[in-house]
Parts: C-alpha cells; sequence; structure tokens
C-alpha cells in the first residue's frame, strides 16, 4: 500500500501537470516517466479502501483524520480547506468571487497526510512485532525457571543450572542485539556479553560482578569437577536468572 500511495503521488501530478509543468520538467527523466505513466483518479478509491481497513484495524485513533482528508459530511461551506479528495473524484468545481476554491496544492497536501498517516504504520508494526517477541520470549523464560525449579527439588542440580544458564545468555545476547552492540567472538558466553554490556555502560560494576558470579555458578553445572553444585548454589542461580531477565533491558 505504501509503494501504491507513491505511485498515487506520481498519478496527481500528471494529472495536474499543467500546473506543476516548470517544476516537473526539471526532475529526472525515471521521475518525469513515473508520473507520465501513472494516474489518481481511476486507483485511489482502491488504495484508500485497503488503507481505511488497516487504520481502522492498527491505528483507530488516527482513522477520523484519515477519513475527514477523504470526506466532510457535515461541512457548512466550501473553502479550500474543506474541499476534499472526494469532491476532485468527481470533477466538483466551487467558484467564489471570480476565482476557484479548489487548488491543486488542496489536494495534494490532503493526501499527503493520509499518505504520512499510513506510513506511519511501519513504525508502530515493527514495534509491536518486537513486542509481541518480547511477551513470548518473557513467557518462554519463566516456563524454563520453573522447570529449573522443579529440577532443583528433585536433586537434578547440573541439569537446572544449565537450563539457567542458557535463559541468562539468551536474555543478554537480546539486550546487547536490542541496543546494537556486536561481538566479534564466534562463541560467545554469559562472561562476554556481560563484560560488553558493561564497557557500553548499560550495567553497573555490583551488577556486573553479579552477572559473573552467576556465570561461575553456570560453570560450575556444565563441566565435570571435583566439586559438585548444591542446591544452595542452584537456588541463587535461579534466583539470579530471575532477576536478570526482568531488570536488564
Amino acid at each position: 500500500m505504501i509503494l501504491q500511495g507513491q505511485n498515487l503521488y506520481y498519478g496527481l501530478y500528471n494529472e495536474f501537470y499543467k500546473e506543476y509543468k516548470t517544476a516537473i520538467d526539471k526532475l529526472d527523466k525515471d521521475v518525469q516517466e513515473n508520473i507520465k505513466k501513472n494516474t489518481f483518479k481511476d486507483k485511489y478509491n482502491s488504495w484508500y479502501n485497503e488503507s481505511l481497513a488497516v487504520i481502522k484495524q492498527l491505528m483507530p485513533e488516527r482513522l477520523e483524520d484519515f477519513v475527514a482528508y477523504y470526506k466532510l459530511p457535515k461541512r457548512k461551506e466550501y473553502t479550500y480547506e474543506t474541499y476534499t479528495i472526494s469532491d476532485y473524484l468527481i470533477d466538483l468545481v466551487i467558484t467564489r468571487g471570480g476565482g476557484y476554491v479548489f487548488k491543486p496544492s488542496s489536494i495534494i497536501n490532503k493526501f499527503n497526510q493520509q499518505y504520512q498517516i499510513l506510513k506511519s504504520l511501519e513504525t508502530r508494526f515493527n514495534s509491536s512485532l518486537y513486542d509481541i517477541k518480547q511477551l513470548l520470549q518473557a513467557d518462554l523464560f519463566d516456563s524454563e525457571i520453573d522447570a529449573a525449579k522443579e529440577l532443583n527439588k528433585k536433586g537434578f542440580y547440573r541439569a537446572a543450572g544449565a537450563i539457567c544458564g542458557v535463559v541468562i545468555e539468551k536474555h543478554l545476547s537480546e539486550v546487547c542485539i536490542k541496543r546494537g552492540m556486536k561481538i566479534t567472538k564466534r562463541n560467545p558466553a554469559i562472561n562476554d556479553y556481560n563484560q560488553l554490556l558493561k564497557d557500553n555502560d548499560v550495567i553497573d560494576i555490583p551488577t556486573w560482578r553479579y552477572i559473573q558470579r552467576l556465570g561461575d555458578l553456570r560453570n560450575l553445572c556444565d563441566h565435570k569437577k571435583t566439586e559438585e553444585p548444591t542446591q544452595e548454589n542452584i537456588d541463587d542461580l535461579i534466583e539470579g536468572t530471575d532477576k536478570i531477565v526482568k531488570t536488564i533491558f
């Protein structure tokens, strides 16, 4: 629909070629070609109907504005401001004092406002997808933390700790990606992300040390050593994991 909107722009300038000939003739040849091959009146209604449905669903607070640029059913008089796109589509001509109320700039400006409303949905849509992703990720982490708690209760300390390690590592990775921070290490671990976040002032030194401690506990679970993780170790790791995913963004 955004690409269709761009073509409608070209179509308007095609239909208003006489009024904007001087400016159009100075444009690049490819732009002039796009203007010549596009029209507005015969394609606008389908674009409007599709856009209206999308805005009604995703941005209802701008629906009234979007419609008003197309039609004002309760207007008291025709002016430059109240002459709408629907008037132009039916070739309605209004004169007052020997001059025309309608001017091409009126329609161009109104369509531009509609186009910008639709275009702003790109940002909102991308943001909505990100919010959905974050919610799903949070639910997944909660489920994994619950699983770690259950394993810990039953004495499977290493397995519980390993789950917590994966959750912390995944969350810190997401935080780095969100903030545009890149890590060059091929297979980064908790401490690599932890250091990157500290170096970029995302976390303070006490938090950095706290995550280091969690990383050590995770390593105790992942690597066979003489020292075995205890239930208290895993209690601390589970509590820390829950804290990290809920406080570092």
